[in-house]
């Protein structure tokens, strides 16, 4: 959450002349109710069987980048299903780069909203650490650090297809 994920996936799709799907926008359309609305009702474990469901849909799909949600990589073995379709590359931030990209837009995501900022940067600490297994098994890792103006989002999407080019991916 907070990664850039979507921000980089969007850039990175229209760098190399590919359809863009965002994972939690796909599954809001196919179900007619929002990411928390869906976890509302199914709970936890529900949820990421309909995302894992909707993962492996769009993955058949040709000439696509495709943006999940930050817990799909953690659930069964979508990371090894991703990585057996495609490129996956995990844009890593450390917990005090993503507290300040995630701190003032805590009224957007209902998982944030009523946290103090000290349980903010403790949630994400945690959450990072519980997930990084998952993540480090990404194809590539990319660390950045900023992504406020069009040109942050550009210089960031240029280096990554550097990288993805250089490394043949």
């Amino acid at each position: 959450m907070g990664a850039g994920k979507t921000t980089i996936g969007k850039k990175l799709a229209e760098e190399l002349g590919l359809s863009f799907i965002d994972l939690d926008w796909y599954i809001e359309q196919r179900y007619h109710k929002t990411i928390a609305e869906l976890f509302s009702e199914l709970g936890e474990a529900g949820f990421r069987k309909v995302e894992q469901k909707m993962l492996q849909e769009v993955a058949d799909f040709d000439d696509v980048v495709i943006s999940t949600g930050g817990g799909a990589p953690c659930y069964e073995d979508n990371m090894v299903f991703m990585n057996g379709k495609g490129t996956t590359i995990y844009l890593q931030l450390t917990p005090g780069q993503l507290f300040e990209r995630l701190k003032n837009a805590r009224h957007t995501r209902p998982l944030l909203r009523d946290k103090t900022d000290q349980e903010l940067l403790e949630y994400i600490a945690e959450m990072l650490e519980k997930r990084n297994k998952h993540y480090k098994q990404a194809t590539l890792i990319f660390e950045h650090e900023n992504l406020e103006t069009t040109k942050d989002i550009q210089d960031t999407t240029h280096l990554l297809l550097k990288h993805l080019k250089y490394n043949k991916l």
